[in-house]
């Protein structure tokens, strides 16, 4: 895209990045239903008027919206109440999402999430299998002055190949080893230029009673993997992001961090064309990230989002009926509010970040 403009760059980005998320998100809503057998009346990718629309066989109509912050999967007889009785002539038995068992109705919507997860789990695989999975080096990049490395002679640009005559492949292995042998003499095959050489490090003993050598960790070096430990990992990377970014939700809900993080569409938006200026792999890697945080964000038991409709199926399943149609409205609009809250955080720490509310304030003081 360098042949664009910037601006038109981050704009293509933001549209390209978002519309991969909606549309593989919405995909797994409308993949759902036609499995659990409910008509699906349309498709929108976008908001507002449409742009482009058509309609398949099926009676489905797919569209695309000239605001592209959003999607939409209409499913026939969704905007009924279960107790509500649908236009006479309009009405397609069987095909209705409210006709289905409260299983069928979470499998739809929990799909959405799902394929979020699945898309992540996708990409991070493919990367793995052809560009290759990141790991640490053992080469030396820098070792602190006065440190145990120092002493036993270590020096920039050393690979550490084997530790007491276990090898070693990962810096995450030199750590292991390390560290529960504080103050013990450890013995490191390094290579140095042509050669190897035998040095003897006796790791230090930090605050917490871990040894540690004194050495900044090796260069990021990446390894390709079979299809099959392509999958396994790209999934279980997949899961490490979920737990890291669960944790950090939950950090800014203790207040142990700052809520300043949390960014919206301007965010998304400059993150994207920055990222695409990098290359293809960040601009893959970024989508991976966002569409775990997308599915995330959507599972939270926040009523309008999916996660708030599974605590609603969950409560049917419960009581063996549905929650009271006052109930359900009181919910949504709870959620409504706290999402335009968020929304409205979002977008102010968007701007603070983007340094419009300093511009402003300059101008009024």
């Amino acid at each position: 895209m360098d042949f664009l403009p910037e601006p038109f760059r981050t704009i293509l980005a933001f549209v390209v990045v978002l519309g991969v998320l909606i549309f593989v998100h919405e995909l797994g809503h409308y993949l759902a239903a036609r499995w659990r057998g409910v008509h699906v009346e349309r498709f929108s990718i976008g908001f507002g008027r449409a742009i482009a629309s058509w309609n398949d066989r099926r009676g489905c109509e797919w569209r695309v919206g000239w605001i592209p912050l959003g999607g939409y999967v209409k499913m026939h007889g969704m905007e009924h109440a279960a107790d509500t009785p649908p236009e006479p002539g309009s009405f397609r038995a069987g095909e209705s999402f409210h006709e289905k068992s409260v299983g069928d109705r979470a499998i739809i919507v929990f799909a959405g999430p799902a394929f979020n997860f699945l898309l992540a789990a996708v990409v991070f695989a493919v990367l793995f299998a052809t560009v290759g999975r990141p790991v640490g080096s053992t080469a030396v990049q820098s070792v602190v002055a006065g440190s145990a490395a120092e002493r036993a002679g270590l020096v920039p640009g050393d690979r550490i190949l084997a530790l007491d005559g276990e090898r070693v492949l990962r810096f995450e292995d030199l750590q292991r080893h390390i560290q529960p042998r504080a103050g013990q003499p450890v013995e490191v095959l390094v290579r140095r230029g042509e050669s190897e050489v035998k040095l003897i490090a006796t790791p230090a003993a930090r605050e917490d009673g871990r040894g540690v050598l004194g050495i900044a960790g090796g260069a990021v070096e990446r390894e390709r993997l079979d299809p099959f430990s392509a999958v396994l990992y790209g999934s279980w990377h997949m899961v490490v992001v979920s737990g890291q970014t669960l944790a950090g939700v939950w950090q800014m809900i203790t207040g142990s961090r700052g809520a300043e993080e949390i960014g919206g569409p301007l965010r998304i938006a400059q993150l994207s064309g920055e990222v695409a200026d990098m290359g293809i792999l960040p601009l893959l890697t970024f989508i991976a990230l966002l569409s775990i945080n997308l599915a995330l964000i959507n599972l939270f038991p926040i009523p309008i989002l999916d996660g708030g409709h599974l605590v609603f199926y969950a409560a049917e399943a419960i009581r063996g009926r549905p929650l009271t149609a006052r109930a359900q409205e009181y919910a949504f609009r709870g959620g409504f509010a706290l999402l335009v809250t968020l929304m409205l955080l979002a977008t102010w720490n968007d701007l603070t970040q983007l340094g419009v509310v300093r511009w402003v304030a300059g101008l009024v003081g």
